[in-house]
């Protein structure tokens, strides 16, 4: 078979240990043949190419980011956008696509995969929201990195007795602020899962400083005040109908500063998040993933995920695992909150 490969939405660590595993094991146990579409779903829309052989994907796994590009093009925002997918494969030869991506990227390799496209999918994204998935390749990389900057950030914090707020990435799952922020020994983290209330953070952040220390508050880019909306750079949508987040960590250190009297200073590590080589975790996670998704293509199950559950990796269908986002349970947060103002 000639096998399409494409990265779409955000980039992360990881994603290039994924083509390399299904080229690497494609062409030498298989020997399918491989083309790279470039920019995410804008490679096959637009006819984007690039080779994809042995020699193309040596030395990729330590590399961050994708050899292939990326884009948040959603074909079915585009007139006549499936019907020239589909011409375009057909020109090129390809016989099925392998789409790396999260919910955005995966929910269009469903929609094609319903109208007859040739597909096998590979969960990517940092915020480890997708169904069917205990893990997502790049999370434990973001979160890793998201800890290394909160761990830095309680030496200075200390030195000037300020409050610190750490905004980090999270749409509308809060698992990089729970798992960094506990990682990283915060005292208040706040999640897009549960709207928090100003003054009571206000009154953890008191607390630690009666303690003699200074506070550390990880937010999530998507948390909410209670009585508040989503702070939004602006309005604008993306191709997927998404707002562009960011800004919560700077409204919130100055209500926590006028409420407390304490300085508090703002954090965004934004897309550091998404940066760099990926971890010893991610890599082999990617790689496994990889693996099995040419094992699934090679055998024409089609409309398929691979998926992490326990230590196995397995098959799941596209539509289950895009049909909703996996978000932080109440029972994760509850056992967070123990370290609150502490």
């Amino acid at each position: 078979m000639r096998i399409g490969v494409l990265t779409g939405g955000g980039d992360c660590p990881g994603l290039n240990a994924v083509i390399r595993a299904v080229v690497r094991k494609g062409v030498a146990t298989y020997g399918h043949d491989f083309i790279g579409f470039r920019d995410g779903w804008r490679g096959p829309l637009e006819g984007l190419t690039k080779p994809l052989g042995i020699a193309e994907v040596r030395g990729i796994l330590p590399r961050g980011g994708t050899i292939l590009g990326s884009s948040r093009t959603n074909p079915f925002k585009i007139s006549g956008g499936v019907e020239q997918i589909k011409t375009n494969l057909a020109e090129q030869g390809v016989d099925a696509l392998v789409a790396i991506g999260g919910e955005d990227t995966l929910g269009v390799a469903t929609k094609l995969h319903e109208l007859g496209v040739q597909v096998v999918g590979v969960p990517k994204t940092i915020d480890n929201d997708l169904s069917a998935t205990d893990y997502t390749f790049g999370f434990d990389t973001a979160v890793n990195i998201a800890m290394e900057a909160i761990d830095r950030l309680h030496t200075t914090a200390e030195s000037h007795h300020r409050t610190l707020v750490v905004e980090v990435m999270g749409r509308h799952a809060g698992w990089i602020a729970l798992h960094a922020g506990l990682a990283g020994g915060a005292n208040v983290i706040l999640l897009p899962e549960r709207q928090f209330d100003v003054d009571q953070v206000a009154g953890y952040v008191e607390k630690r400083f009666q303690h003699q220390y200074a506070p550390i508050v990880v937010v999530a880019e998507g948390a909410q005040p209670l009585d508040g909306q989503m702070v939004l750079h602006n309005q604008e949508l993306d191709a997927f109908g998404h707002v562009r987040l960011g800004g919560i960590g700077q409204w919130l250190a100055q209500q926590l500063e006028a409420k407390t009297g304490k300085e508090a200073r703002t954090v965004v590590l934004g897309h550091i998040q998404r940066g760099g080589t990926p971890t010893a975790f991610d890599r082999v996670l990617a790689t496994r993933l990889g693996l099995q998704a040419i094992d699934a293509v090679n055998e024409g199950d089609w409309g398929k995920m691979v998926a992490m559950q326990g230590t196995d990796i397995v098959r799941v269908p596209l539509a289950e695992a895009t049909r909703e986002l996996k978000t932080v349970p109440l029972e994760r947060y509850t056992e967070a909150e123990v370290f609150f103002g502490s």
